[in-house]
């Protein structure tokens, strides 16, 4: 049986650590409000492939466009991420092993007929909404006007 590794930690970054959110986070619900007054509509924190235990945090279904909204910190921004020198080990270890996990979630979603949008959290709601409304209004299919049909 593997045991696990006790990290060593100040109790400020214990409590710091804690109160991370993993969904709802400020910058994803800036892009949802964006999103929703272009009158866009999706889901949030579903998982768009059955049987692969990976969520987005926006999915648009129909379009099959989901959206993950990565933070700097834990998702190894090329722009802003910065290694811990507490414990750097675990967290360059961790770090690496949620980039290849989003390459992993990228493929499956492609391979399956999905695209796959990666917005980091410093990236303007505006902007990001203007990059994800292109791909979703390019991927949908075009309405077909019905035709009346005249009751006998």
């Amino acid at each position: 049986m593997a045991t696990m590794r006790v990290l060593e930690t100040t109790a400020a970054t214990s409590s710091r650590m804690s109160r991370q959110r993993s969904r709802d986070t400020d910058t994803e619900k800036a892009l949802r409000s964006v999103l929703h007054a272009a009158g866009l509509r999706y889901r949030v924190h579903r998982r768009p492939l059955k049987g692969v235990r990976r969520e987005a945090d926006i999915v648009f279904g129909p379009a099959r466009v989901a959206v993950f909204v990565d933070g700097c910190f834990w998702h190894g921004c090329p722009e802003h991420a910065t290694w811990p020198k507490r414990n750097s080990e675990f967290w360059r270890q961790k770090i690496e092993k949620n980039r290849v996990r989003d390459a992993d979630t990228d493929a499956r979603l492609e391979a399956a007929g999905w695209v796959s949008l990666r917005v980091w959290e410093h990236e303007s709601p505006q902007e990001a909404a203007a990059r994800v409304a292109a791909v979703v209004q390019a991927r949908r299919r075009p309405r077909v006007p019905r035709v009346p049909t005249r009751a006998h």
